[in-house]
């Protein structure tokens, strides 16, 4: 009887969770791509701003990742093959921009290197940050961070055993790297590589602040949908923004390493070596200061005077800007961040639980679905919310904003749970209902302590995503709800550049105290598991 109200329970849950990707997800993006069956849709691929649009979007983005991911690769080999101290705090600073929204690096880059930029007047110089190459340098500040760590998280658990019969036999360190460290990355660089052009194509935000004459695809889609309310035209171009990240997804899926390649056979032993090192901290030095010094523009900005005529430290800005507003639309992010980050935590676990631990062909589908939004711009995702909901209770309400962001970011903590779930012994349950404890007892009091890392990692992404997005959001806020990001581009517009920095700030700051809470959680957890042994 208890197996068969377990079986019934577990039954509901996984109709529950496919109904809800159904509505909140297949429906939308159905509906928004339906308006393409209309010619005059159609008719936008043949204009002459969407053309160019498209070119200028493949010209930044192969730009863009033609940096990033060499300079990803790098810095992974600095911190893995090399014997420089200081690397965790390295790989802490290398993930910072992260933290802020794209909006930010490139606001960022006009403080630095605009007209009045500090580097600008520093060296007199005379160039302009405004088009390809600002958008390019934005860009490369908002997606080294992941690509970095795509390609970090492979190369640190890699086995040194290769490498050690490699010294053997004197191969050469350069063959070394070409014939064992190559191979054993190019999965992770191929997947590191269509997730940063797909990041940079469907961004916005960067090349809003410093694209100047060059109009982007994203831009295109937000200035008809945004600017002249043309829905229409926003699809059509969603449409083709959803090919990229469609094609990233698919990449990411098939050059997946194995399990088996995760596991540290050997560990390296890393002899100092005054060349290789010095190499070292100079690559780290030097990449590190290109993705702070941006963010460290805007932080001083933040408390001049008036940028850049007057240039004495004051805080009249965190007064200027909480009478804008800012108090409010932070408490709003904050909101929405720790509903989303709850309520998806929570969601993505039960769904990562049926599908690693239940099975059947519904739990199939359901991570089918999960890790398709992987594959769906935020952009895109944004406009299908506001062609699917509009008129409806949750229009113009925080509920569309957490929906949509809980939707949008939903894909990265279910893989963390998928897989440390799948870790945990398979027999849990079976010897479970030989004992007469339902599945409920089992998750709680074993799968939950057992995964309480994975756990904490998955609320931290949520709360930081939600902090930072400006994409899905953008279409569905009004003037109450409005996220905090949001705010960036509405204080610039009205050349309050020092409260507008201030709000990056703001941002910075409110996700690295989250980081800090989470860590501090964590460490008094293990102190606390460690003493009950």
């Amino acid at each position: 009887m208890a197996r068969q109200a377990s079986s019934r329970g577990t039954g509901l849950l996984k109709a529950a969770l496919l109904l809800f990707f159904l509505l909140a997800v297949a429906l939308p993006l159905a509906g928004m791509f339906s308006r393409l069956a209309d010619p005059q849709v159609r008719e936008v691929f043949g204009t002459q701003a969407f053309a160019t649009a498209c070119v200028n979007s493949l010209v930044v983005a192969a730009a863009a990742t033609a940096i990033s991911v060499p300079a990803a690769l790098v810095m992974s080999w600095v911190l893995c093959r090399t014997a420089i101290r200081g690397k965790g705090v390295f790989a802490v600073l290398l993930t910072v921009p992260m933290l802020v929204p794209s909006l930010a690096h490139g606001m960022s880059l006009v403080y630095l290197l605009g007209s009045n930029g500090m580097l600008t007047n520093l060296l007199r110089g005379s160039w302009s940050i405004y088009g390809f190459a600002g958008i390019v340098l934005g860009s490369f500040l908002y997606s080294f961070p992941p690509a970095f760590l795509m390609i970090y998280d492979v190369m640190r658990y890699e086995d040194a055993t290769p490498y050690q019969v490699a010294d053997v036999l004197g191969i050469p360190k350069a063959s070394q790297f070409a014939r064992i460290s190559l191979p054993f990355l190019k999965r992770p660089l191929i997947s590191a590589t269509f997730a940063t052009f797909a990041l940079v194509i469907t961004d916005y935000g960067v090349p809003l602040m410093v694209g100047g004459k060059v109009m982007t695809l994203p831009v295109l889609m937000y200035q008809n949908a945004v600017g002249l309310l043309d829905f229409d035209a926003g699809a059509a171009i969603g449409f083709v923004l959803l090919i990229p990240a469609a094609i990233d997804f698919l990449a990411d899926l098939l050059a997946r390493d194995s399990a088996s390649a995760r596991y540290v056979s050997r560990e390296f032993d890393l002899k100092p070596s005054a060349a290789r090192d010095a190499v070292g901290y100079v690559a780290a030095v030097l990449v590190t200061l290109a993705l702070l010094a941006p963010i460290a523009s805007f932080c001083m900005v933040s408390f001049v005077t008036k940028y850049p005529i007057d240039l004495a430290p004051t805080l009249a800005n965190v007064g200027r800007a909480l009478t804008m507003g800012t108090g409010s639309y932070w408490v709003n992010s904050l909101f929405i961040a720790l509903v989303v980050s709850i309520l998806g935590t929570i969601l993505a676990y039960l769904v990562a639980y049926v599908t690693a631990r239940v099975g059947g062909v519904s739990a199939r589908l359901l991570h089918l679905a999960s890790v398709t939004t992987l594959a769906v711009p935020g952009i895109v995702l944004g406009l299908s919310f506001a062609l699917a909901f509009r008129g409806s209770p949750i229009y113009g309400t925080f509920a569309i904003l957490i929906l949509v962001n809980l939707v949008h970011f939903i894909a990265s903590p279910y893989l963390m749970a998928y897989n440390s779930l799948s870790k945990v012994n398979g027999n849990l349950e079976a010897v479970g209902q030989t004992m007469g404890v339902g599945r409920v007892r089992i998750v709680l009091d074993v799968l939950v302590p057992a995964t309480s890392d994975t756990i904490a990692e998955m609320f931290s992404f949520f709360f930081v995503n939600c902090m930072v997005t400006i994409s899905a959001v953008s279409f569905l806020s009004t003037t109450l709800d409005m996220p905090l990001a949001l705010l960036v581009t509405d204080l610039d517009a009205q050349r309050l550049v020092e409260c507008s920095a201030f709000v990056s700030v703001l941002i910075l700051a409110t996700n690295v105290a989250e980081k800090v809470v989470v860590a501090a959680l964590r460490r008094r957890r293990h102190a606390q598991t460690s003493v009950s042994q």
